[in-house]
């Protein structure tokens, strides 16, 4: 089915995003995989193209798209090289992005958004801690005044772009009594005294991206480094999680949609018992409902990025995306490893790779669990 959710410009967005793909990115995915990180040169050179700075104001260096839809598009292109890409960029131009442009001051949108658009000052967003998960509001990093500042301590980990951001947006404790309600996010510029970083983290998948555990040990803030209201940093977070959860539906089908073409190249090509084994019918009525499945959830994160281009995605349409999504895309490649035989489960092969590199998206940006609690409350449940 025709999609009809992007125009002549979207197209042509696209177009230039997989020139630059493979002209700067997909020679060097193997580069990537053994360094466990993306190079400085791909961030300055995606900020060069303008991939960055759609959230960005034009006035601070971006180009102020006004548009999610390009969002989207972004995020569907990146995913088709891998899970780790979409993963690294969407934390930097989509999940951090608004965060600094809707909540910061004047004098903060020109320190920081300038370079977050030419990929001069990388970011991520530091939520999770060891003993925390899914639930934000029991976060133990905190931030106590000290005369007319705040002193840092605490950590952060499973944090993508972790390893080399410049810039990170902190979740902190700052009135301890009031759990959900004593939350306050700060930009941390990770070359403070007390800042530290950890090794990079040994993962399943996803090799490309650096992602790292983070330490504050009496990191020095001051009130110009608060993004936001004081104690209201929960309520911020949970107003920019749908559109981090809808990043994740739209690049999860993404991911699983290119691996499913590859494989459906690959039943043909592939011959057993003097026949291509898509042929048989048991692999035909397969690839047919997987096929239908991706169709059929493509249609409803279509409808999430229109409600979202207009401002009207709720919550609980973002949780739904989220999580069939990411169901979606693991039980899409489990069956495409399971297609291509043994060669499905070598590291050599796109397909084992994309397999290792889904599995996270059922836990991270709140676990399919949380997803269907958020859904079954607003059942009356």
């Amino acid at each position: 089915m025709r999609r009809r959710v992007y125009d002549e410009d979207h197209e042509a967005f696209r177009a230039s995003i997989r020139q630059f793909l493979d002209r700067s990115v997909v020679p060097h995915v193997e580069q990537h995989a053994a360094d466990k990180a993306l190079p400085r040169e791909f961030w300055l050179e995606a900020g060069k193209q303008g991939f960055l700075g759609l959230e960005v104001p034009e006035e601070y260096g971006g180009s102020g798209a006004g548009d999610y839809r390009f969002n989207a598009v972004l995020m569907e292109e990146l995913s088709k090289v891998n899970a780790a890409l979409s993963s690294c960029v969407g934390i930097h131009a989509d999940i951090v992005a608004p965060y600094l442009v809707e909540l910061t001051t004047e004098e903060q949108r020109r320190r920081w958004l300038p370079g977050v658009a030419s990929g001069e000052l990388l970011t991520a967003i530091g939520m999770t801690e060891p003993s925390g998960g899914s639930d934000l509001a029991a976060l133990k990093t905190s931030a106590v005044r000290d005369g007319d500042g705040w002193v840092l301590n605490g950590s952060k980990t499973f944090i993508t772009n972790g390893y080399s951001a410049d810039l990170v947006v902190v979740a902190a404790r700052t009135a301890p009594e009031k759990r959900a309600k004593g939350i306050t996010l700060f930009g941390v510029e990770t070359a403070a005294a007390g800042f530290s970083r950890g090794r990079k983290l040994d993962k399943v998948g996803q090799d490309e991206a650096d992602t790292a555990e983070l330490f504050f040990e009496g990191v020095r803030l001051t009130d110009d480094d608060i993004i936001g209201e004081v104690d209201h940093g929960f309520i911020h977070m949970m107003q920019n999680l749908p559109q981090e959860r809808l990043g994740c539906a739209i690049s999860n089908l993404a991911h699983a949609q290119q691996i499913l073409l590859e494989t459906l190249q690959y039943t043909k090509d592939r011959k057993a018992f003097g026949q291509g084994i898509g042929s048989f019918q048991h692999n035909k009525f397969l690839l047919a409902e997987l096929f239908t499945q991706a169709d059929v959830t493509q249609a409803y994160v279509d409808q999430c990025v229109l409600a979202h281009t207009r401002k009207q995605l709720t919550a609980v349409d973002a949780a739904k995306a989220k999580w069939w999504t990411s169901q979606v895309q693991n039980e899409i490649l489990d069956h495409c490893v399971q297609l291509h035989g043994g060669y499905g489960f070598m590291n050599e092969y796109r397909v084992a790779r994309a397999w290792r590199d889904a599995r996270v998206s059922k836990i991270w940006a709140g676990s399919n669990e949380i997803m269907k609690e958020l859904i079954g409350r607003d059942l009356g449940l």
